[in-house]
């Protein structure tokens, strides 16, 4: 099921046109606006069939609740979050060896596009996050994802303890990312079933999370800096769980 999403501001509406022109359902543009970028754009959105609103700066400021549009706005149709009892079916009715990305209150945009991004590379069946205290789909997030929040599954749910206790009763093995822990992610396994639990910017795991993981892994870290950039070393965890069932399928 689709959910209608309005995003604003240049970055959403070039990734939208280069990733998903089929998805915009609207734009509206900014009708004092005559400079070659706008009208650039314009001519594409005519060329790709895209109904166009041009209207005025506070029927944009109306829009996009004072936000920073920077004279364009767009509806897109996008994919809708899901919720913890549609998680509860993809794990149940799935046959392939799972795979999802946990983030514990991770607020950062531009980590959670990126986290998109990757989740899509990697071949991840989603991403899990909370409800309260964390970033969601927004034209920020939108724009890093290059087309992601398309593809990958958001799950949002209520209670985080509560969900990856279930999903270890249901055969889903959870890491957590923790920079004290004891292995690392090269001394693991990833072929099973795996749940991989990131921690907010700056703060980590919160303690509880922590406490729910079957195992705590970290990164190597051989330089004078002690932690990656979330996104970045999501990357790497997602990436030696891909090369270690690449192994598997061979």
């Amino acid at each position: 099921m689709n959910q209608i999403k309005r995003l604003f501001g240049w970055h959403a509406v070039e990734a939208a046109i280069k990733h998903t022109p089929q998805k915009i359902v609207t734009v509206w543009l900014d009708a004092k606006r005559r400079d070659k970028r706008i009208e650039k754009l314009r001519l594409l959105l005519n060329n790709l069939q895209i109904d166009i609103q041009s209207t005025n700066r506070g029927q944009l400021d109306s829009l996009s609740q004072r936000a920073n549009h920077q004279g364009v706005i767009i509806d897109v149709e996008l994919p809708s979050e899901q919720n913890e009892e549609q998680l509860k079916d993809v794990v149940k009715q799935s046959t392939e060896i799972l795979l999802f990305l946990i983030l514990d209150q991770v607020q950062d945009p531009h980590n959670l596009g990126a986290c998109f991004r990757t989740a899509d590379a990697t071949g991840a069946h989603g991403i899990i996050i909370t409800k309260d205290r964390s970033a969601s789909v927004s034209p920020t997030v939108y724009k890093v994802a290059s087309g992601a929040v398309e593809t990958v599954p958001l799950f949002k749910v209520t209670n985080l303890t509560r969900t990856m206790e279930w999903l270890k009763k249901n055969g889903i093995w959870l890491m957590g990312t923790d920079s004290d822990a004891e292995k690392t992610v090269y001394e693991c396994d990833f072929t099973p079933p795996v749940g991989i639990v990131v921690g907010a910017e700056g703060k980590g795991l919160r303690r509880l999370t922590k406490e729910h993981c079957d195992l705590l892994i970290k990164l190597p870290m051989y330089g004078q800096i002690e932690s990656l950039n979330l996104s970045v070393a999501t990357g790497v965890v997602l990436y030696e769980a891909v090369r270690q069932r690449s192994f598997v399928k061979s």
